[in-house]
Formats: C-alpha cells, structure tokens, sequence
C-alpha cells in the first residue's frame, strides 16, 4: 500500500507545534519556484539552512542563474534568517551517475540515480553540519516520483543517523501555490529539469510540435 507522505509531513509539524521546538532543517532545494511554496510551510517550525546541490544543472551559466534566482527569492521574500550552502559546480558526479542512461525518458532510472545523488549529498552535509534533519524541495513538482524520494530519504536516514523529513510539498495545492509565488516574485521557471538529457528531450518535443503547426 503506499504511504501518505503528505499526512505523515502534516503529522510532524503538529508535533512541532506543540512541542515548540525548532529543529535545524537542512533543506536542499534545486531552484526557486520549488523553494517558494516549501520555505512558506517549513518556516513555521524550522530553522532552514538551504543546500543548492545540484550537478545535473547543464550548462554552468543556468547553475547560476538558478542559484542568484533563489537567493533573490530569500531576500525578497524576507527570509534573512535562511542561508544558503552551494557547493561549486561540478557536473561530474551527475554524469557518472547517468552513464549508459543518457536515451532514457525523463522519470526513469536515470532520475532516480540523480535523486539518490543529491540526496546522499544532502544526507552526509546534515551529518557533518549537525542538523536535526533533511529534506528536499523536488517532491513540490508533479513530474518528480514522491514516493522514489521518500523511499531514498529514509534509507540515506538509516545510513546517516540523520532523520528524513517525509513529505509531498504538491499536495494542499503546493504546486499552485508554488506558481503564484513565482508570479508575484517574477522568478523564473525553467522548462527543463535541468540536465542536458532533459534538455534534448525538451528540444525534440518543441521540433516535433512545430512540425505539426507547419503542417496544418
């Protein structure tokens, strides 16, 4: 049977509430769109410490430009007490992950691999830093699989000591919620995952939808 993972989140922050406690959260987020709806429901019980580690992004320039984006978001939307850690752009790591995989569709294996990527990188710096717990702001979007990343979560918290925040920051309209921030913030959202894989299959879907408008 699966899990409801948006109850068991609702579940923890009532617990919070009531315990009045504010555990330190390490948060990894992958853009700003994504971050927006989570760091409204987060803040409330949390202290957050945002982790921008993303090796699939391609190329370097759109690293970037993500990662000023999210840190014009938290400034913009008052955030001043949520830092920012961003290891330096590396893509390597991401391309072994990916080897022998590139020709797959976007929410296969090789999605996955990059789920478990970043994660385990998000696990073992909530391990080093002494956070009380991690999460990820990737289940906020409805072509991301919520239940492969709880399921990653909670086997890297079983390896690392370090509690795994479960959560689907899609339901309750996160993900609606998460565009009308945008829109009131004029962030960006990228219309691709961020890999060049997805790029190409993004690339490949406009050419062949152009074809079509060209032949009718």
């Amino acid at each position: 049977m699966k899990q409801n993972y948006g109850l068991l989140f609702e579940r923890e922050m009532d617990a919070l509430r009531r315990s009045g406690k504010r555990p330190r959260l390490l948060l990894h987020a992958c853009c700003a769109p994504c971050s927006s709806h989570c760091l409204e429901v987060l803040a409330e019980c949390f202290d957050i410490t945002v982790f921008f580690y993303n090796p699939n992004i391609s190329p370097e320039k759109e690293f970037a430009f993500r990662l000023s984006e999210l840190e014009r978001f938290l400034t913009e939307a008052g955030y001043p007490a949520v830092s920012v850690l961003a290891p330096p752009y590396d893509p390597a790591p991401f391309l072994d992950a990916a080897r022998g995989l590139e020709a797959l569709p976007e929410g296969g294996e090789r999605c996955r691999r990059c789920y478990e990527l970043r994660l385990r990188e998000t696990a073992e710096a909530a391990k080093e830093g002494g956070f009380d717990a991690f999460t990820t702001t990737l289940s906020i979007s409805p072509y991301k699989n919520a239940e492969w990343l709880n399921e990653i979560g909670a086997s890297l918290s079983d390896e690392t000591g370090v509690p795994w925040l479960f959560s689907d920051f899609k339901k309750k309209n996160g993900y609606k919620r998460s565009i009308e921030l945008s829109k009131q913030f004029c962030l960006y959202r990228q219309d691709y995952c961020g890999c060049a894989f997805s790029r190409a299959e993004r690339d490949r879907k406009k050419a062949a939808a152009e074809a079509v408008t060209d032949a009718e």
